[in-house]
């Protein structure tokens, strides 16, 4: 693109252009809040039944009590029933979803051989408040038969971000970057306060479903925003650390979760987090690519002046010198597809992924990867409040183990390249995935320690698929390729949720299915071609060729050194 000679010219990551990039990526510290902000509004709490009445004396076992709050904290589901006595002489068994009552007990005792009759929860509840004050569950009694709603509540989350994040995307095109950040991060602000005021569940979920939208679209905007304002020598890095913001979000949620146990007032905390960024985006200004592209070069130029400025340069650039590079180099395209009509004629679809077997299985082992990328991400994040321990230090160190994931990611893509940086990434979170697994329970230390091994290594493959994706196709199918493989991690993401909630049935069920599936792709992907260092490909045949030139120079070099071993032999029978 002739518009990248903005960058040469002006600096590719000067004054200008890290002001407004760590302007907009702080916002992205909302997006990484509300996608993990469920982990603490729908936590549900110990509970148990309860009867009407007043009670008077509580049995667990060897502990007496004479209300069941003070008796909760001790009490574990499967482990035998809490007894209580009530005021009337009436004594019960109480679990988490049924009551049994007594007929004809006699003495108070834990033990009972006689007869019960066994009712279902009337919808009475007690909660043990110690650890989590109120949440929607304690608020709606989200619990037995209505324990899938509040299951429900991410992955109605996630479905929002996928479609954000189609909607928005498209729109941004339309009508420009700066208006889609303002509106999203308006939204942003007004749909989380919103969210602590909903009065019953439904509201709730579909509050947050807008705010998924909103979410995601910012998010997938803010990544083209920097891009296009940042020169090609340090893209790759500013890409990336988008990212970190949002795993600094993670570590906001996890530090506001511990010092605010009421759910709606915590939802408004965090929705509140990020507002300064309301006071100063709209001073954003659109990117140099947008202008150009939308023949406003009036705006153009304007920009380009005030960028040469603010970086204490002059600006010796004009609009319409790259208005007339671009006009040269159309001319020469529109040349040369006259000459070759059957070639710009042909529409491109979501089929030319797979217009060759190499391509197929090319395609294919990019799409899993972004899928387990996005599964494996969310998995370990969502996942970590259960591995035992304290809850709110696992999730806080699940985002902050993301941030030197991205540097040596960075490091190592740019030095050992993009497939020898990805493959033993995945590896590594498999491994992990399983050595998890084999732990003692009771050494809840080391299986911390493994789950955050395994979130480094996803963070770091989840990373940089942005890029290899990029170079892995060419320009005609670049787009359809990035989109394609976005629609796989918006799946992988919408499916996480259930993947945790299977830890119901196992608790290491979610950690074996990530595990496996990270090691076969791992494995996989030390098939794809190496793009470190090379050019991005135009055409599908030179996108097809990656990998050959590597093939055909072995080839080759082994040929000559058989032509020597040959020649030597020659000589020695001569000799």
């Amino acid at each position: 693109m002739t518009v990248e000679r903005i960058f040469d010219e002006l600096g590719h990551f000067k004054r200008f252009q890290a002001c407004l990039y760590f302007a907009a990526v702080f916002q992205a510290v909302a997006c990484g809040i509300h996608y993990l902000a469920s982990v603490f509004l729908v936590e549900t709490p110990n509970f148990v039944s309860s009867v009407p009445g007043n009670i008077t004396d509580v049995l667990y076992g060897n502990v007496t009590a004479s209300s069941l709050e003070d008796v909760l904290p001790v009490f574990k589901a499967g482990k035998g029933p809490l007894v209580i006595r009530t005021a009337e002489g009436e004594q019960w068994e109480l679990s988490r979803c049924h009551c049994s009552l007594r007929i004809d007990p006699g003495d108070f005792t834990y033990d009972f051989y006689g007869n019960k009759t066994v009712k279902a929860c009337g919808g009475n509840f007690v909660y043990d408040h110690t650890e989590v004050y109120q949440s929607i569950v304690t608020d709606w009694d989200l619990v037995c038969e209505k324990e899938w709603l509040a299951k429900l509540c991410q992955p109605t989350f996630m479905v929002g971000v996928l479609i954000g994040a189609l909607v928005f995307g498209d729109i941004a095109d339309r009508v420009g970057r700066v208006k889609i950040l303002m509106f999203t991060s308006l939204c942003q602000f007004g749909l989380g306060v919103a969210v602590a005021f909903t009065g019953n569940y439904y509201f709730f979920v579909v509050l947050r479903f807008l705010l998924a939208m909103v979410s995601s679209g910012y998010l997938v905007v803010v990544f083209v925003y920097v891009t296009e304002f940042t020169g090609i020598k340090v893209r790759t890095w500013t890409s990336m650390h988008v990212h970190a913001a949002f795993a600094v979000g993670i570590m906001v949620v996890a530090l506001t979760g511990y010092l605010v146990r009421v759910w709606w007032i915590y939802q408004i905390v965090l929705s509140t987090c990020t507002s300064p960024f309301l006071f100063f985006c709209w001073k954003f200004p659109e990117t140099p690519f947008y202008l150009m592209a939308k023949s406003r070069y009036k705006d153009a130029q304007t920009l380009l002046d005030k960028i040469a400025r603010f970086n204490g340069l002059e600006c010796r650039l004009r609009a319409e010198d790259l208005l007339e590079s671009e006009n040269g180099r159309a001319l020469v395209e529109q040349e040369a597809a006259e000459e070759k009509p059957s070639q710009s004629e042909k529409k491109l679809s979501i089929l030319d992924l797979f217009g060759s077997w190499r391509m197929t299985g090319r395609t294919c082992t990019v799409w899993a990867i972004w899928f387990i990328g996005s599964l494996g991400y969310y998995v370990f994040s969502l996942g970590s409040v259960n591995l035992g321990g304290n809850q709110y230090i696992n999730l806080f160190l699940a985002g902050a183990v993301e941030l030197p994931s991205y540097l040596i990611g960075c490091f190592a893509m740019d030095r050992i390249g993009r497939k020898k940086t990805c493959a033993p990434a995945l590896l590594l979170a498999g491994v992990t995935c399983m050595l998890i697994i084999v732990v003692p329970a009771k050494i809840e230390a080391l299986a911390i320690a493994l789950c955050m091994i395994g979130k480094f290594s996803i963070a770091i493959a989840f990373g940089l698929i942005y890029l290899y994706t990029c170079e892995l196709y060419p320009t005609t199918i670049r787009s359809l390729a990035v989109g394609s493989g976005s629609m796989m991690c918006r799946v992988g993401s919408v499916v996480a949720p259930f993947c945790v909630y299977l830890a119901d049935v196992w608790i290491y069920l979610p950690q074996l299915i990530v595990g496996i599936l990270a090691f076969i792709i791992g494995v996989l992907t030390m098939l794809l071609p190496e793009t470190l260092g090379k050019p991005l490909t135009t055409t599908l045949e030179e996108a097809e060729s990656l990998g050959r030139e590597l093939s055909k120079k072995k080839s080759a070099l082994g040929s000559k050194e058989d032509e020597e071993g040959l020649e030597l032999n020659q000589h020695e029978t001569k000799a």
